[in-house]
């Protein structure tokens, strides 16, 4: 008999990198790829209106994205998350007003404040749990906006701070049809970042302080730590979230940003699933036209998901997945 290669077959895994890799297969790589590259096509494609809509999600994108490395990843809960999106919006407004800094270098400054703000926020919060941590996230909403309608010199007060339209190295992009560039450059190196930091000795020890902190902290991972530091990445997040809000808008202002704004991001983490990163492109988005239907809406949908759906549209993918991969054997 002549000698033939054994080939492996199958979908296994031989070592941790690869069982922790972003992409599972060649396949998933491929039409990731192929998304970005059709989403890519969108300006030429759709309506101004449509192209709003998908840069108003994509922003929310982001900011729900950091809410959901406290709340999916972490275990913590936060409903003051609204406060530092507009945070990093009246950042980045004041750094490219008040300085030489252009706007492409303001926007990851305003992150880094944001987030030293929250690691303050974040030291006390660590230490609580419960309905105790509940009230400190909504005293840290309250303080933040009560700050932003007295510190005229930072905000404006009651006259919206003006925001500088987005520049990079002298050459200004205007309207929605460039603007969208923008906006998905920062999410996808976003998810990148947040997919990659879950995979490092940090993202497994945040993950770990949420299934089992005793365990966790026998292992010796020091809670306190990883707690507030999942406090500051979340509000890093909003942080720039709100600074490409500013600059898209080019006005920012206090309103509109109170605490049913916080609970629209944690039902965007909620509805794409706590603990996932695919989950949170998923989400929503409401039209603010209805408002009043709008709230209505989220708090039935809050509901009906955290009964039928715990775990989000990203378990559902997943069950969908893994069927067609089994297809038509049901083992």
């Amino acid at each position: 008999m002549a000698n033939s290669t054994l080939l492996p077959a199958g979908d296994f895994r031989s070592s941790y990198a690869v069982d922790t890799t972003i992409f599972p297969t060649t396949t998933s790589r491929n039409f990731a790829i192929l998304g970005i590259a059709l989403i890519c096509l969108a300006p030429v494609i759709f309506s101004d209106y449509w192209l709003s809509i998908l840069i108003q999600i994509g922003i929310y994108g982001i900011a729900a994205l950091g809410l959901n490395i406290l709340v999916g990843f972490t275990g913590q809960i936060s409903i003051g998350h609204a406060a530092f999106f507009l945070l990093g919006a009246f950042t980045s407004a004041y750094i490219s007003n008040k300085t030489s800094i252009p706007v492409f270098f303001a926007i990851p400054l305003a992150g880094v404040v944001t987030a030293i703000v929250g690691l303050i926020f974040g030291l006390p919060a660590a230490r609580l749990k419960g309905l105790y941590l509940v009230i400190a996230t909504l005293a840290a909403q309250y303080i933040l906006i009560d700050f932003f309608s007295r510190a005229e010199w930072f905000t404006g007060g009651s006259v919206p701070a003006m925001a500088e339209p987005f520049s990079i190295f002298g050459y200004v992009l205007r309207g929605d049809r460039q603007y969208f560039y923008v906006v998905l450059a920062y999410v996808v190196v976003s998810y990148l970042l947040v997919t990659n930091l879950m995979r490092s000795r940090d993202g497994r020890a945040l993950v770990a302080v949420r299934d089992h902190y005793l365990s966790a902290e026998i292992m010796g991972i020091n809670l306190t730590k990883y707690r507030t530091l999942s406090f500051g990445l979340a509000a890093f997040f909003a942080g720039i979230a709100g600074a490409l809000y500013a600059h898209y808008q080019l006005v920012v202002s206090n309103e509109g940003f109170g605490i049913e704004r916080s609970i629209l991001f944690l039902a965007m983490v909620i509805i794409g699933g706590t603990g996932s990163i695919m989950g949170i492109d998923k989400a929503l988005a409401l039209n603010n036209n209805l408002t009043f239907l709008r709230e209505i809406a989220i708090g039935v949908i809050i509901i009906a998901f955290l009964v039928f759906e715990p775990d989000g549209l990203a378990h559902r993918w997943r069950q969908i997945k893994a069927y067609w991969k089994l297809y038509p054997f049901s083992h």
